[in-house]
């Protein structure tokens, strides 16, 4: 197996990806850093309409294609009220709660571009004032954002700019620790994301020839349902999404392994795909976990709804305490690293 390159790497360009915020619906700059990324590798890339980044890399069998994708959206909120003692109600953009968000630092993005800084807090916070702060429920309701700049009502927050539908970003708090791990907000899917990015660089810098002609999305609305059910050709066989496993009692997955995604909330992946995928870990001597997530669904998942007629799949590195502060291991991103490698050398699966 020709040799990927240093974990450090990957760390490094999830690190500067979970630094940019990107709730779905506002991902222009994270795709503008993805194509960067990629730029003078002489690779053929195209925006789509929904804004995503598409990369295709020819290969020797041009009549039957791979797609793999990840995405960069992330969970986040939109300004839904802007409250008469100048605060803000925040709506939910994307599957999270409330509580996994409390007392967090987050950003404001106006319409002209502009950025506040802020927090989102109950707004029966104080303990010295509420009695029931730590009963009152979590909910759209309490939850508020106070906005860094000195504002009283709703026009004096108004005349800063900041309006209904403006976009508002978690703080990813991102840390790599000297044991290996990464901690950081939107590891979901950054992680991924970038592994994807190392694997085409590695594949473009290194004039491997790839068996399949192979299609790589980076999907900007996957957290909202449909970041990757459009843009699949016709010749498209293979379709793998790298995403997450998420962890908790009850699942297999862990921090360490590379996750193989056998169900999740919208029915079993491919038998074929998903045996194929295994064999492939057995094969390489990488760790792996198959597993089933109960409340999940893909970009894969996402294209099967929509009619495409795929072999779907799904894999990646195991991720702590998905959608709330997330962590993984170097390892878990190393056996999804040469996992996606073998895979995409490997021969199409047998129907």
């Amino acid at each position: 197996m020709s040799q990927f390159p240093q974990v450090k790497d990957t760390l490094q360009l999830i690190e500067k990806l979970v630094s940019i915020p990107s709730p779905s619906g506002n991902t222009r700059k994270v795709i503008d850093s993805c194509e960067q990324y990629l730029e003078n590798l002489g690779l053929e890339m195209k925006r789509n309409r929904k804004g995503g980044l598409l990369i295709t890399i020819p290969g020797k069998n041009k009549e039957q294609h791979r797609m793999l994708t990840a995405h960069v959206d992330t969970l986040g909120a939109m300004v839904k009220e802007i409250k008469s003692n100048g605060r803000l109600k925040p709506t939910m953009i994307g599957g999270f709660r409330w509580n996994s968000v409390e007392g967090e630092y987050c950003k404001i993005e106006t319409d002209s571009g502009k950025t506040y800084t802020g927090t989102i807090l109950m707004k029966q916070t104080s303990v010295h004032v509420y009695k029931d702060a730590g009963e009152a429920k979590r909910n759209e309701q309490n939850i508020e954002v106070r906005i860094d700049e000195i504002t009283k009502s709703e026009e004096e927050t108004r005349k800063l700019g900041i309006n209904v539908g403006d976009f508002v970003s978690f703080d990813p708090r991102v840390q790599i620790t000297p044991s290996g791990y990464i901690k950081s907000r939107h590891l979901d899917d950054k992680a991924s994301t970038a592994i994807l990015l190392q694997l085409i660089k590695h594949i473009q810098s290194e004039k491997i020839e790839l068996p399949y002609t192979t299609h790589f999305l980076i999907s900007n609305n996957e957290e909202i349902g449909y970041g990757g059910n459009a843009n699949i050709s016709p010749e498209t066989v293979e379709y793998l999404a790298v995403d997450m496993g998420a962890l908790g009692e009850g699942q297999a997955s862990d921090e360490y392994t590379v996750s193989i995604c056998a169900k999740d909330s919208s029915g079993p992946y491919h038998y074929g795909l998903r045996k194929h995928l295994v064999q492939l870990a057995k094969d390489n001597n990488i760790d792996y976990k198959v597993d089933i997530y109960p409340y999940y669904g893909s970009d894969a998942s996402a294209a099967i709804n929509a009619g495409h007629d795929i072999v779907h799949g799904l894999v990646g590195p195991g991720i702590e305490s998905s959608h709330a502060f997330e962590r993984t291991h170097e390892s878990s991103l190393i056996n999804t690293e040469k996992l996606l490698f073998a895979y995409v050398m490997s021969p199409i699966t047998e129907i």
